[in-house]
């Protein structure tokens, strides 16, 4: 297995200077459909990289979002970036097949889990040297990521049942998560306008895969979400 690589450290450093953006490979969403189905994710992860991503985010599963471990496999192996495995991981064996596929980073979704399952897998995953994403959608949500010692937040801005978008969600969250814990949004963030309310209100990283995975200028449109 390769060396693991700091994924909240990499996004803890770039922050100082700018958002951070970890920028995902994603074929398709159940919300839009196909997105670019046959894109190659080693030329996607250079070109993350060339446009100043500082982490990958690499779809693996396969009946909603059309990924493979292989996706993240070649991304891993075609850049210097960390890379987190986003899938739907809900035993420990998932936490073990992300560590052995190369990731290095698991997302742990809290509504996903219960509350038992979300301590027991974040110290899994912590213990194989994993960093972990934890991912919550309410306050309720927060204050488990919390209680269990979670240091790397990501807001997901989308509603999992509807995939629906609420902008709103990230303002709420913002204030009540402490210094020392490392803040990204995911979902809906669409240019730098996006980047910047949530820069302001103090978030150290978006996670984003549409609005780059379409565009005909990765490098370009990545660019211009590293504000200040």
């Amino acid at each position: 297995m390769q060396p693991i690589k700091s994924f909240r450290g990499a996004i803890a450093e770039a922050s100082r200077d700018h958002l951070a953006v970890i920028a995902e490979i994603k074929r398709r969403s159940p919300s839009k459909g196909d997105l670019n189905v046959g894109l190659d994710p080693a030329r996607i992860a250079r070109s993350y990289q060339d446009g100043g991503a500082s982490c990958l985010s690499v779809l693996t599963d396969e009946k909603y979002f059309g990924g493979s471990p292989l996706d993240l496999t070649a991304a891993r192996r075609a850049s210097m970036l960390p890379v987190i495995r986003k899938d739907f991981s809900v035993s420990l064996a998932d936490v073990c097949d992300t560590r052995i596929m190369g990731a290095d980073c698991i997302l742990l979704i809290a509504a996903a889990l219960t509350a038992a399952e979300l301590s027991e897998f974040h110290r899994f995953s912590l213990d194989v040297g994993l960093d972990v994403l934890v991912e919550v959608h309410s306050v309720d949500e927060l204050e488990r990521a919390l209680g269990i010692g979670a240091t790397l937040i990501g807001v997901n801005q989308r509603n999992l049942a509807t995939f629906e978008v609420d902008y709103t969600i990230a303002q709420q969250l913002a204030s009540l998560i402490p210094n020392g814990v490392v803040k990204v949004v995911e979902s809906g963030v669409r240019n730098g306008d996006d980047a910047r309310a949530l820069r302001e209100l103090g978030f150290d990283a978006v996670l984003v895969g549409e609005s780059l995975i379409t565009s005909k200028d990765i490098s370009g449109t990545l660019r211009g979400l590293l504000v200040q």
